[in-house]
């Protein structure tokens, strides 16, 4: 059967015949920038200092969420599928032990593989990447081929993950990392990754068959693999990317941290899943855009810098971004009953 899949993808993707319709993003893009503001003038107010004109605080909010960024990246992918990927944040963890076992200094009487210190960061760099490409795989082989739902796939991942995490160096943290290796993580470089691997994932969300065949499957499973898509492959592939992004930011992480912790990267997909949400991404899926979760990564590290600017408890500060959370899925749902009506 030939693999037609050009009236596939979502109707919301594309624009109504006759009249033009304003990106999603605008409106997404007018809550951040009402955010900042609001958040200066509670600066002034309170704090008697300026939350925008502070190069540092920004610095340190854009670099932060530039980590979370990446496994968004994976996580928006997963969701317009129709999936869920609650293990990124185990990987992660996982991912930075396995990098940084692997990155330490020659010559370290104490390192955990004294036969291999002093490596190129190429070998660590790959070794991170490849862990979590596994973990994707397993994900998605999981899902495919046994069809248990995603939540418990990827949830009995993040256990696991986590596990192999504390049990690579008994919970101990990893340290004495070359300077090459951390080189990856030094000034702008999480966020130019972040950035790229935001770009290259737009183009292919966009423009590509890769894309199409993403938002058909999210769209509606059955009609896409009666136009002739190996949904089951798709899958795999997609869990696979949105793993080997993980492992990136484990890389990344570990590299910017000049350590490996056992503890990293916890509430991670939970951060990542709010960026895609927040951004215009549908649990439903089918839905979504990656510049949407671009912004709505910024929108999270704004809330953050912004309550700690202000000085608010920080079990506040998770009560109010829960909040945000379920406010962004009710405003998803809104969305969806209108679309359906329309």
């Amino acid at each position: 059967m030939a693999t037609d899949v050009s009236t596939a993808a979502p109707t919301a993707e594309l624009p109504s015949a006759g009249r033009r319709r304003l990106p999603p993003e605008l409106s997404i893009l007018g809550v951040m920038v009402g955010m900042m503001l609001l958040f200066e003038a509670l600066g002034w107010i309170f704090v008697g200092q300026s939350f925008i004109v502070n190069p540092l605080r920004l610095r340190i909010m854009i670099l932060q969420e530039a980590e979370i960024g990446i496994i968004a990246v994976g996580v928006t992918q997963v969701i317009i599928m129709g999936g869920i990927d609650l293990s990124s944040g185990s990987v992660v963890g996982m991912t930075a032990m396995v990098a940084a076992s692997l990155a330490q200094v020659a010559g370290y009487t104490h390192a955990i593989y004294p036969g291999l210190t002093g490596l190129n960061p190429i070998f660590p760099v790959a070794a991170g990447l490849l862990c979590g490409l596994v973990a994707g795989l397993i994900n998605g082989s999981l899902i495919a081929y046994t069809k248990i739902p995603p939540f418990i796939a990827t949830l009995g991942m993040m256990v696991s993950a986590r596990g192999v995490a504390d049990w690579y160096t008994n919970g101990q943290p990893i340290g004495n990392l070359t300077d090459a290796f951390a080189a990856i993580g030094a000034g702008w470089w999480p966020v130019i990754i972040f950035l790229g691997v935001a770009f290259i994932f737009h183009i292919a969300l966009r423009y590509t068959r890769y894309g199409k065949f993403t938002y058909a499957i999210g769209a509606n499973p059955l009609a896409a693999r009666v136009s002739g898509i190996n949904v089951e492959r798709h899958m795999i592939l997609v869990y696979a990317i949105a793993g080997l992004l993980s492992g990136l930011c484990g890389v990344v992480h570990t590299a910017r941290a000049i350590s490996g912790q056992a503890g990293v990267g916890v509430g991670f997909e939970l951060d990542a899943i709010a960026a895609a949400v927040i951004g215009g991404t549908s649990l439903s899926g089918g839905v979504g855009r990656m510049t949407g979760t671009v912004i709505g990564a910024v929108i999270l590290g704004i809330l953050t810098s912004g309550f700690t600017f202000l000085n608010v408890d920080a079990h506040y500060q998770e009560i109010i971004k829960g909040g945000v959370i379920v406010a962004a899925v009710i405003a998803d749902q809104y969305r969806q009953r209108r679309r359906k009506s329309a």
